[in-house]
């Protein structure tokens, strides 16, 4: 019920002000980027109500309960033993800030010596944090603020590398299977590829589907969860689910710290464990992220559809059905009736001078194709999606003009970032399907 009030007051608002169009007082024009950014805005809000709502009627009435067996408890301590209470709570607060420090009860590894201080630095640079150690002194501090900094940077830049890698070996995979069909066939795959590049590791035809790669990222992802957890039940005697619940909070870069593995002083096979343990979270860290940066695809369909259904876009002004995707290799050359236009590191394909817009002198002056609404049938097949726009401008903004085309490898378009190295690599984010 909130959500379809919070679509019809977005159509309201929508509605009021395209009839404010004609009012004597200029009004900013509400864009399909910024419609798309309210709605998703909005509907990250309502997500944040509904899991406060539904956390605190699963967690509280427990608080509550282990609130009154603590009190009892410390009532019962001093009683029986007639302790102070004031003294034993002052007690109770240095063991609170010895905690901090990595002090505890029983026996754990040395927080500081070089082992532990690497499994902290990996914590910090992978933006995990667990909390269980973290540096008491100010020049500690310090030194934290600027390490971070580039650690994490460098970190981030890594996992989208590890996605673009990921999205290569499904393109090379799928040319591989195309050619091995022809090779079955008897037909010559060498003209094939001739047609699609001049270059032999070209790779512009052959765009995955981003449901292929996020499927493929959830399979990898369970896989790593369910191993590891296998692993940490038996070494760190949790229960499966308390290892499940880990390996998501791990990998997903939450890091409460409530659980935390290769903490105690001794295991068996402790190095062996360690190595693991390490390989297990480096692994899942870069699965869940690409798995994310995916699902932001797929959501961005999402609230494209929901866009489109609000806008009740004209007839005339709606896409065009477009052609069943498939793995054959695409032409380099635009058929009669589309105009191909590059500007920089964007390239759009109109269907039409509708679409295109004016061409005078050789320069494309039309309107912007990255917010392109889709239909109902067409949200399950493909989706004009262009996400090198933001990209652009800002690479435009720090080079002090428009940038020059140059060719890249594999014959995708470059830029940096989850979004930049997604488009134009993917079905969905392909802007020359």
């Amino acid at each position: 019920m909130l959500l379809q009030w919070c679509i019809c007051a977005a159509a309201v608002l929508m509605a009021q002000r395209r009839a404010a169009g004609g009012c004597c007082c200029p009004r900013a024009p509400m864009n399909e980027d910024n419609a798309r950014f309210c709605l998703l805005a909005g509907l990250i809000l309502l997500y944040l109500l509904c899991g406060a709502a539904i956390f605190s009627a699963l967690e509280h009435p427990f608080e509550l309960r282990a609130r009154r067996l603590w009190k009892q408890q410390l009532d019962n301590f001093t009683q029986r033993y007639r302790v102070n209470l004031g003294a034993l709570q002052t007690l109770l607060r240095q063991y609170e800030e010895a905690n901090g420090a990595g002090i505890r009860v029983d026996a754990l590894r040395p927080r500081w010596d070089f082992s532990g201080a690497f499994y902290f630095v990996g914590t910090v640079v992978s933006t995990i944090g667990f909390g269980m150690t973290t540096p008491a002194t100010i020049a500690g501090k310090i030194f934290l603020i600027f390490y971070g900094l580039i650690g994490c940077a460098a970190t981030i830049l890594f996992f989208n590398l590890f996605l673009e890698r990921i999205i290569t070996m499904l393109a090379y995979i799928m040319r591989w299977c195309h050619e091995r069909r022809l090779r079955c066939g008897g037909v010559g795959v060498m003209s094939s590829r001739e047609e699609t590049s001049g270059e032999e590791d070209s790779l512009e035809g052959w765009k995955p589907s981003v449901y292929y790669v996020m499927l493929i990222l959830g399979v990898a992802s369970i896989v790593i969860a369910c191993s590891a957890s296998t692993l940490y039940s038996s070494m760190e005697n949790w229960s499966y689910v308390d290892s499940l619940y880990f390996c998501f909070v791990a990998f997903s870069t939450i890091g409460f710290g409530d659980l935390v593995s290769s903490q105690r002083q001794q295991y068996e096979s402790q190095e062996a464990y360690r190595l693991g343990n390490c390989l297990f979270i480096l692994m899942g860290v870069c699965c869940i992220y690409s798995l994310f940066n995916v699902i932001s695809i797929v959501i961005k369909q999402t609230l494209n559809w929901i866009l489109g259904k609000l806008r009740r876009l004209p007839a005339h002004l709606r896409q065009k059905r477009l052609k069943r995707n498939t793995v054959q290799p695409m032409s380099s050359h635009c058929p009669a009736g589309r105009h191909r236009y590059t500007d920089g590191s964007v390239e759009t394909v109109c269907d039409s001078e509708t679409d295109a817009g004016a061409v005078a002198d050789g320069v494309y002056v039309g309107r912007r194709l990255s917010g392109e609404m889709i239909s109902v049938n067409e949200f399950m097949v493909s989706n004009k999606v262009s996400l090198a726009l933001l990209q652009k401008q800002l690479s435009e903004t720090a080079h002090q003009g428009p940038r020059q085309s140059y060719g890249h490898q594999n014959g995708f378009s470059g830029g940096v970032g989850a979004l930049a190295i997604m488009n134009n690599r993917l079905q969905e984010t392909s802007v020359d399907r």
